[in-house]
């Protein structure tokens, strides 16, 4: 009798995990060929969205009742840097067109979106569900795009478990090495905004910003130069 309580609780077990994984695969399947047709040099097809939503509609459906756990930390971060830039297509397609995601009040912190079974703006998907489980990744802030061309680029193909790192490590450097990203000119320098609101994400352990910079530059920059931040560009990220 024992036996046979033990047998039934690990096929119970095993099918729910079994589930969960065909789940989520799934949806990085699905995620993956959505951006696939619908990114293009880091502009998104909004208008073609919207004219046929399907797809879209499909993948934020998906999205309300996968599960994701922190102790795979690979999925869950995966899951939600997808789910997050799935959600701003979402709010651009709900209201295009647009001009800038800033032309719809509360796009980051009112709209709220059915994700993993929980009501989230986009503010608490980057803030409560990515920065405060993992406060010492800050590469998140260059695959969280925000639809506005000032941000790092949005690219063809989702991020997935098995290769996330490279992409997280990829995206890093190709924003940070990007003369218009980062301005360099003799003894001085010219950071993204996003370098001046999440100051603390990126000098943690005693970090200046330009030492946190020189870990992904390819062509180092002196730690004495003035550091300055240009006026971030939120002109819609548009095809």
């Amino acid at each position: 009798m024992k036996n046979t309580i033990k047998i039934s609780i690990l096929l119970i077990l095993f099918s729910v995990t079994t589930g969960f994984s065909q789940d989520a695969n799934t949806f990085f399947t699905k995620a993956n060929a959505f951006f696939n047709t619908n990114v293009k040099n880091g502009k998104v097809a909004y208008k073609s969205i919207k004219e046929s939503p399907k797809d879209l509609n499909d993948l934020v459906a998906q999205m309300k009742t996968i599960k994701v756990y922190k102790s795979d930390v690979a999925t869950y971060q995966a899951f939600w840097i997808n789910a997050y830039n799935i959600s701003v297509i979402k709010n651009v397609v709900e209201n295009y067109p647009l001009k800038s995601p800033l032309d719809k009040a509360g796009f980051f912190d009112k709209i709220k979106h059915n994700v993993a079974g929980k009501e989230l703006t986009l503010n608490d998907m980057e803030h409560k569900m990515l920065r405060a489980v993992f406060p010492k990744e800050a590469r998140f802030h260059f695959v969280l795009v925000c639809a506005g061309l000032g941000c790092p680029p949005i690219i063809n193909m989702a991020y997935m478990p098995n290769s996330l790192e490279n992409q997280l490590q990829k995206q890093t450097e190709i924003a940070i090495n990007n003369p218009s990203f980062i301005m360099v000119n003799k003894n001085k320098v010219k950071l993204s905004q996003i370098f001046e609101w999440y100051k603390g994400d990126f000098t943690q352990d005693g970090k200046s910003l330009i030492d946190f910079v020189n870990i992904y530059r390819k062509e180092k920059i002196d730690a004495k130069v003035k550091v300055s931040f240009y006026p971030y560009d939120w002109t819609l990220n548009k095809q």
